[in-house]
Protein backbone atom coordinates (compact mmCIF):
# COMPACT_ATOMS: atom_id res chain seq x y z
CA UNK A 1 0.00 0.00 0.00
CA UNK A 2 1.26 3.42 -0.94
CA UNK A 3 -0.06 6.16 1.66
CA UNK A 4 -0.21 9.61 -0.73
CA UNK A 5 0.93 12.79 2.00
CA UNK A 6 0.10 16.13 -0.10
CA UNK A 7 3.47 18.45 1.24
CA UNK A 8 2.94 20.77 -2.05
CA UNK A 9 2.45 24.72 -1.10
CA UNK A 10 -0.94 24.61 -3.32
CA UNK A 11 -3.75 22.46 -3.32
CA UNK A 12 -2.83 21.39 0.32
CA UNK A 13 -4.70 18.84 2.93
CA UNK A 14 -8.27 18.99 3.07
CA UNK A 15 -9.62 18.34 6.51
CA UNK A 16 -11.95 15.74 6.75
CA UNK A 17 -14.34 18.20 8.44
CA UNK A 18 -14.05 20.10 6.05
CA UNK A 19 -14.52 17.70 3.22
CA UNK A 20 -17.50 16.30 5.10
CA UNK A 21 -19.67 19.64 4.98
CA UNK A 22 -18.65 20.20 1.53
CA UNK A 23 -20.72 16.47 0.76
CA UNK A 24 -23.85 17.69 1.87
CA UNK A 25 -26.55 17.78 -0.58
CA UNK A 26 -26.38 20.70 -2.58
CA UNK A 27 -28.60 23.75 -1.94
CA UNK A 28 -29.46 26.71 -4.41
CA UNK A 29 -27.76 30.17 -3.65
CA UNK A 30 -30.85 32.40 -4.09
CA UNK A 31 -31.91 31.21 -0.61
CA UNK A 32 -32.12 32.42 2.71
CA UNK A 33 -30.59 28.86 3.68
CA UNK A 34 -27.49 29.70 1.44
CA UNK A 35 -27.81 33.45 2.87
CA UNK A 36 -26.78 32.39 6.25
CA UNK A 37 -24.13 30.43 5.23
CA UNK A 38 -23.14 32.98 3.28
CA UNK A 39 -23.15 36.23 5.90
CA UNK A 40 -21.29 33.78 8.47
CA UNK A 41 -18.82 33.50 6.12
CA UNK A 42 -18.26 36.90 4.98
CA UNK A 43 -17.53 37.94 8.67
CA UNK A 44 -15.45 34.95 9.57
CA UNK A 45 -13.10 36.39 6.43
CA UNK A 46 -12.96 39.75 7.99
CA UNK A 47 -11.63 38.17 11.07
CA UNK A 48 -9.04 36.29 9.00
CA UNK A 49 -7.91 39.46 7.19
CA UNK A 50 -8.28 41.43 10.07
CA UNK A 51 -10.23 43.87 8.12
CA UNK A 52 -13.31 46.06 8.59
CA UNK A 53 -13.86 45.94 4.51
CA UNK A 54 -16.07 43.87 2.50
CA UNK A 55 -14.11 40.19 1.93
CA UNK A 56 -15.46 39.25 -1.81
CA UNK A 57 -15.71 35.96 -2.67
CA UNK A 58 -14.86 35.24 -6.34
CA UNK A 59 -15.75 31.66 -8.27
CA UNK A 60 -12.41 31.29 -9.48
CA UNK A 61 -8.45 30.83 -8.54
CA UNK A 62 -6.04 33.49 -6.75
CA UNK A 63 -5.25 34.99 -10.23
CA UNK A 64 -8.79 35.80 -10.44
CA UNK A 65 -8.41 38.05 -8.02
CA UNK A 66 -5.41 39.48 -9.03
CA UNK A 67 -7.26 40.39 -12.29
CA UNK A 68 -9.90 41.62 -10.75
CA UNK A 69 -7.85 43.76 -9.10
CA UNK A 70 -5.77 45.38 -12.47
CA UNK A 71 -9.27 45.64 -13.74
CA UNK A 72 -11.48 47.51 -11.19
CA UNK A 73 -8.58 50.11 -9.97
CA UNK A 74 -6.81 51.21 -13.37
CA UNK A 75 -7.12 52.60 -16.74
CA UNK A 76 -5.20 51.94 -20.07
CA UNK A 77 -1.95 53.50 -20.17
CA UNK A 78 -1.90 53.84 -15.56
CA UNK A 79 1.89 53.22 -14.53
CA UNK A 80 2.17 50.62 -11.74
CA UNK A 81 5.49 49.38 -10.17
CA UNK A 82 5.67 45.52 -9.72
CA UNK A 83 8.21 43.75 -7.64
CA UNK A 84 9.32 41.11 -9.87
CA UNK A 85 10.72 38.63 -7.85
CA UNK A 86 9.75 35.09 -8.88
CA UNK A 87 6.93 33.34 -11.06
CA UNK A 88 3.96 35.44 -9.47
CA UNK A 89 5.93 38.92 -9.20
CA UNK A 90 5.76 38.37 -13.16
CA UNK A 91 2.23 36.99 -13.21
CA UNK A 92 1.74 40.41 -11.88
CA UNK A 93 3.23 42.19 -14.63
CA UNK A 94 1.79 39.59 -17.39
CA UNK A 95 -1.93 40.62 -16.14
CA UNK A 96 -0.74 44.22 -15.69
CA UNK A 97 0.33 44.22 -20.07
CA UNK A 98 -2.64 42.30 -21.05
CA UNK A 99 -4.87 45.07 -19.82
CA UNK A 100 -3.08 48.41 -21.11
CA UNK A 101 -0.74 49.14 -17.86
CA UNK A 102 2.23 51.12 -18.03
CA UNK A 103 4.85 48.47 -16.24
CA UNK A 104 8.02 49.28 -14.14
CA UNK A 105 9.61 46.37 -13.01
CA UNK A 106 11.50 46.44 -10.18
CA UNK A 107 13.46 42.91 -10.77
CA UNK A 108 14.64 40.87 -7.34
CA UNK A 109 17.34 38.16 -7.28
CA UNK A 110 15.35 34.93 -6.99
CA UNK A 111 15.78 34.08 -2.88
CA UNK A 112 16.03 37.89 -2.25
CA UNK A 113 13.52 40.14 -0.39
CA UNK A 114 12.93 43.52 -2.05
CA UNK A 115 14.56 46.68 -0.28
CA UNK A 116 12.10 49.44 0.70
CA UNK A 117 14.90 51.93 -0.32
CA UNK A 118 14.64 50.31 -3.84
CA UNK A 119 10.75 50.39 -3.92
CA UNK A 120 11.49 54.41 -2.52
CA UNK A 121 13.62 55.26 -5.14
CA UNK A 122 11.72 54.42 -7.78
CA UNK A 123 8.42 55.80 -6.03
CA UNK A 124 10.68 58.98 -6.11
CA UNK A 125 12.01 59.15 -9.76
CA UNK A 126 8.60 57.94 -11.13
CA UNK A 127 5.34 59.94 -9.63
CA UNK A 128 2.87 59.45 -11.94
CA UNK A 129 3.13 55.26 -10.51
CA UNK A 130 -0.47 54.63 -9.21
CA UNK A 131 0.31 51.58 -7.07
CA UNK A 132 3.07 49.00 -6.02
CA UNK A 133 1.99 45.65 -6.49
CA UNK A 134 3.83 42.64 -4.69
CA UNK A 135 3.72 39.05 -3.12
CA UNK A 136 3.10 39.14 0.65
CA UNK A 137 4.96 35.47 -0.01
CA UNK A 138 6.38 34.80 -3.70
CA UNK A 139 5.32 30.89 -3.57
CA UNK A 140 8.14 30.39 -6.20
CA UNK A 141 11.11 31.02 -4.07
CA UNK A 142 10.24 30.77 -1.18
CA UNK A 143 10.65 34.11 0.48
CA UNK A 144 8.89 36.95 2.06
CA UNK A 145 8.77 40.38 1.16
CA UNK A 146 8.67 43.73 3.72
CA UNK A 147 4.42 44.32 3.06
CA UNK A 148 4.31 46.32 6.35
CA UNK A 149 7.18 48.47 5.61
CA UNK A 150 6.23 48.64 1.81
CA UNK A 151 2.28 49.75 3.14
CA UNK A 152 4.30 52.33 5.61
CA UNK A 153 5.67 53.94 1.96
CA UNK A 154 2.82 54.01 -0.02
CA UNK A 155 0.38 55.30 2.45
CA UNK A 156 2.30 58.52 2.83
CA UNK A 157 1.69 59.13 -1.00
CA UNK A 158 -1.07 59.13 -3.28
CA UNK A 159 0.06 55.32 -4.08
CA UNK A 160 -1.83 52.03 -3.57
CA UNK A 161 -0.22 49.17 -2.30
CA UNK A 162 -1.49 45.82 -3.67
CA UNK A 163 -0.67 42.33 -2.18
CA UNK A 164 -0.91 39.09 -3.47
CA UNK A 165 -1.46 36.87 0.01
CA UNK A 166 -1.88 33.80 -1.73
CA UNK A 167 0.31 32.21 0.39
CA UNK A 168 0.55 34.28 3.17
CA UNK A 169 -3.06 35.31 4.53
CA UNK A 170 -3.70 32.53 7.44
CA UNK A 171 -0.20 31.81 7.62
CA UNK A 172 2.00 34.88 9.00
CA UNK A 173 0.09 38.00 10.59
CA UNK A 174 -1.22 40.43 7.89
CA UNK A 175 -3.55 43.35 9.39
CA UNK A 176 -5.14 44.99 6.53
CA UNK A 177 -6.29 47.86 8.36
CA UNK A 178 -3.87 48.22 10.58
CA UNK A 179 -0.52 48.41 8.22
CA UNK A 180 -2.73 50.15 5.68
CA UNK A 181 -2.55 47.90 2.87
CA UNK A 182 -4.75 48.57 0.00
CA UNK A 183 -5.61 45.57 -1.56
CA UNK A 184 -5.30 42.11 -0.57
CA UNK A 185 -5.68 38.76 -2.16
CA UNK A 186 -6.09 35.33 -1.72
CA UNK A 187 -6.83 31.85 -2.81
CA UNK A 188 -8.88 28.76 -0.83
CA UNK A 189 -6.16 25.99 -1.84
CA UNK A 190 -3.46 27.32 0.88
CA UNK A 191 -4.32 27.80 4.37
CA UNK A 192 -7.78 28.27 4.03
CA UNK A 193 -7.43 24.00 3.90
CA UNK A 194 -10.00 24.06 0.48
CA UNK A 195 -10.21 22.35 -2.91
CA UNK A 196 -9.26 25.19 -5.45
CA UNK A 197 -11.94 27.32 -7.05
CA UNK A 198 -12.03 30.49 -4.39
CA UNK A 199 -10.87 33.43 -4.85
CA UNK A 200 -10.90 36.10 -2.09
CA UNK A 201 -10.21 40.05 -2.44
CA UNK A 202 -10.57 43.12 0.22
CA UNK A 203 -10.06 46.56 -0.62
CA UNK A 204 -9.12 49.98 1.34
CA UNK A 205 -11.84 52.67 1.46
CA UNK A 206 -9.03 54.87 -0.94
CA UNK A 207 -8.68 51.47 -3.40
CA UNK A 208 -12.56 51.92 -3.59
CA UNK A 209 -12.75 55.21 -4.27
CA UNK A 210 -10.13 54.33 -7.59
CA UNK A 211 -12.59 51.71 -8.60
CA UNK A 212 -14.80 54.66 -9.38
CA UNK A 213 -12.12 55.81 -11.94
CA UNK A 214 -10.80 52.92 -13.41
CA UNK A 215 -11.45 52.38 -16.99
CA UNK A 216 -10.20 48.66 -17.64
CA UNK A 217 -13.16 46.87 -18.94
CA UNK A 218 -14.37 44.45 -16.55
CA UNK A 219 -17.70 42.20 -16.31
CA UNK A 220 -17.70 38.82 -14.08
CA UNK A 221 -14.78 40.46 -12.02
CA UNK A 222 -16.73 43.52 -11.29
CA UNK A 223 -16.31 44.10 -7.38
CA UNK A 224 -18.84 47.00 -7.28
CA UNK A 225 -21.23 44.92 -8.43
CA UNK A 226 -20.16 41.96 -6.06
CA UNK A 227 -19.62 44.49 -3.36
CA UNK A 228 -23.34 45.20 -3.96
CA UNK A 229 -24.81 41.87 -3.89
CA UNK A 230 -22.51 40.81 -1.09
CA UNK A 231 -24.01 43.34 1.06
CA UNK A 232 -27.62 41.28 0.38
CA UNK A 233 -25.40 38.09 1.77
CA UNK A 234 -25.40 36.99 -1.96
CA UNK A 235 -23.06 36.99 -4.92
CA UNK A 236 -23.97 38.78 -8.10
CA UNK A 237 -23.08 35.04 -10.09
CA UNK A 238 -23.05 31.52 -9.51
CA UNK A 239 -20.96 31.03 -6.52
CA UNK A 240 -19.29 27.65 -5.55
CA UNK A 241 -22.04 26.35 -3.83
CA UNK A 242 -20.33 23.77 -2.26
CA UNK A 243 -16.49 25.41 -1.73
CA UNK A 244 -18.09 28.22 0.29
CA UNK A 245 -20.12 25.34 2.95
CA UNK A 246 -16.34 24.36 3.52
CA UNK A 247 -15.29 27.37 3.81
CA UNK A 248 -17.48 28.15 6.49
CA UNK A 249 -15.72 25.25 8.33
CA UNK A 250 -12.39 26.10 7.75
CA UNK A 251 -12.52 29.31 9.11
CA UNK A 252 -14.28 27.66 12.32
CA UNK A 253 -11.29 25.14 12.46
CA UNK A 254 -9.00 28.66 12.74
CA UNK A 255 -11.07 30.64 14.95
CA UNK A 256 -11.17 27.43 17.15
CA UNK A 257 -7.40 27.43 16.74
CA UNK A 258 -6.75 31.05 17.59
CA UNK A 259 -5.10 33.50 15.40
CA UNK A 260 -2.18 34.18 17.20
CA UNK A 261 -1.84 30.25 17.72
CA UNK A 262 -1.68 29.45 13.92
CA UNK A 263 0.41 32.00 12.73
CA UNK A 264 2.68 30.40 15.81
CA UNK A 265 2.01 26.70 14.48
CA UNK A 266 3.08 27.55 10.76
CA UNK A 267 6.09 29.93 11.95
CA UNK A 268 7.48 26.85 14.46
CA UNK A 269 6.84 24.22 11.42
CA UNK A 270 8.86 26.27 9.16
CA UNK A 271 11.82 26.90 11.87
CA UNK A 272 11.84 22.99 12.20
CA UNK A 273 12.24 22.23 8.50
CA UNK A 274 15.04 24.82 8.23
CA UNK A 275 16.84 23.39 11.10
CA UNK A 276 16.45 19.94 9.23
CA UNK A 277 17.65 21.84 5.84
CA UNK A 278 20.55 23.28 7.44
CA UNK A 279 21.55 19.57 9.64
CA UNK A 280 21.33 17.96 6.21
CA UNK A 281 23.98 20.67 4.53
CA UNK A 282 20.92 21.75 2.07
CA UNK A 283 21.22 25.17 1.59
CA UNK A 284 18.02 27.68 2.00
CA UNK A 285 16.88 28.83 -1.48
CA UNK A 286 15.91 32.27 0.25
CA UNK A 287 17.81 32.20 4.08
CA UNK A 288 17.67 35.68 4.99
CA UNK A 289 13.53 36.40 4.34
CA UNK A 290 12.20 32.61 4.31
CA UNK A 291 8.71 32.51 4.21
CA UNK A 292 6.51 30.48 6.71
CA UNK A 293 4.06 29.05 4.39
CA UNK A 294 6.88 26.96 2.54
CA UNK A 295 10.73 26.18 2.42
CA UNK A 296 13.09 25.80 -0.36
CA UNK A 297 16.05 23.96 -0.34
CA UNK A 298 18.98 23.45 -3.08
CA UNK A 299 19.58 19.66 -4.15
CA UNK A 300 22.77 18.10 -3.75
CA UNK A 301 25.07 18.94 -7.13
CA UNK A 302 25.12 15.14 -7.80
CA UNK A 303 21.10 15.20 -7.37
CA UNK A 304 18.58 15.95 -10.12
CA UNK A 305 16.19 17.88 -8.58
CA UNK A 306 13.47 17.03 -10.81
CA UNK A 307 13.76 13.20 -10.41
CA UNK A 308 14.17 13.27 -7.14
CA UNK A 309 10.71 15.15 -6.40
CA UNK A 310 9.02 12.82 -9.17
CA UNK A 311 10.47 9.54 -7.52
CA UNK A 312 9.41 11.03 -3.61
CA UNK A 313 5.78 11.45 -5.74
CA UNK A 314 5.22 8.35 -7.82
CA UNK A 315 7.39 5.83 -5.83
CA UNK A 316 7.15 7.12 -2.04
CA UNK A 317 3.77 8.77 -1.92
CA UNK A 318 5.23 11.88 -0.46
CA UNK A 319 4.29 15.09 -2.80
CA UNK A 320 6.92 17.92 -2.79
CA UNK A 321 7.04 20.98 -5.26
CA UNK A 322 9.96 21.20 -7.21
CA UNK A 323 11.77 24.59 -9.05
CA UNK A 324 10.18 26.68 -11.87
CA UNK A 325 12.53 28.38 -14.62
CA UNK A 326 15.87 28.72 -14.08
CA UNK A 327 15.49 26.71 -10.16
CA UNK A 328 13.76 24.11 -12.41
CA UNK A 329 15.78 20.77 -11.59
CA UNK A 330 17.52 22.61 -8.77
CA UNK A 331 15.33 22.72 -5.81
CA UNK A 332 12.83 21.18 -3.77
CA UNK A 333 9.84 23.01 -1.88
CA UNK A 334 8.24 21.46 0.93
CA UNK A 335 4.75 23.17 2.29
CA UNK A 336 3.93 23.53 5.70
CA UNK A 337 0.90 25.48 5.44
CA UNK A 338 -2.43 25.01 5.77
CA UNK A 339 -3.75 22.00 7.68
CA UNK A 340 -0.88 20.57 8.59
CA UNK A 341 1.64 20.13 11.72
CA UNK A 342 4.38 18.21 13.37
CA UNK A 343 4.30 15.63 11.95
CA UNK A 344 3.64 16.39 8.37
CA UNK A 345 7.12 17.92 8.74
CA UNK A 346 8.64 15.02 10.01
CA UNK A 347 7.18 12.75 7.40
CA UNK A 348 8.35 15.30 5.01
CA UNK A 349 12.23 15.30 6.39
CA UNK A 350 12.52 11.54 6.62
CA UNK A 351 10.99 10.95 2.98
CA UNK A 352 13.43 13.52 1.58
CA UNK A 353 16.15 11.93 3.77
CA UNK A 354 15.27 8.32 2.12
CA UNK A 355 15.05 10.15 -1.32
CA UNK A 356 18.61 11.20 -1.06
CA UNK A 357 20.07 8.29 0.17
CA UNK A 358 18.28 6.61 -2.93
CA UNK A 359 19.71 8.94 -5.84
CA UNK A 360 23.22 8.34 -3.88
CA UNK A 361 23.72 11.10 -1.56
CA UNK A 362 24.73 9.66 1.47
CA UNK A 363 23.28 11.12 4.08
CA UNK A 364 22.84 9.78 7.53
CA UNK A 365 19.44 8.79 8.25
CA UNK A 366 17.89 10.73 10.90
CA UNK A 367 19.57 13.74 11.10
CA UNK A 368 17.39 16.21 9.56
CA UNK A 369 14.56 14.03 11.28
CA UNK A 370 16.25 14.72 14.74
CA UNK A 371 16.47 18.48 13.85
CA UNK A 372 13.48 19.35 13.48
CA UNK A 373 12.18 17.27 16.13
CA UNK A 374 14.50 19.41 18.80
CA UNK A 375 12.47 22.22 17.26
CA UNK A 376 9.03 20.75 17.09
CA UNK A 377 9.51 19.34 20.60
CA UNK A 378 8.93 22.95 22.24
CA UNK A 379 5.65 22.67 21.84
CA UNK A 380 4.87 19.26 23.26
CA UNK A 381 2.14 19.73 25.94
CA UNK A 382 3.22 18.89 29.28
Amino acid sequence: MLKNYLLAPGPTPVPPRVLLAMAQPIIHHRTPQFSRIFAETKNALQELFQTQQDVLMLAASGSGAMESAITNLFSPGDEVLVVNGGKFGERWMKISAAFGLKVTELRVEWGKSVTVDAVRQLLDERPAIRAVLVQASETSTTVVHPVEALANLTRQRDTLLVVDGITAVGVLDIPMDRWGIDVLVTGSQKALMLPPGLAFIALSERAWKRTKEGKVARFYFDLAKERDNQAKDTTAWTPAISLIIGLRESLAMIREEGLRRVFERHARMAAATRAAAHALDLRLVAPDAPSPAVTGMYTPADVDGGKLVAYLRDRMGVTFAGGQDQLKGKIVRIAHLGYMGAFDVVTAIAALEMALVHFGHRVPLGRGVGAAQEVLMAALPE
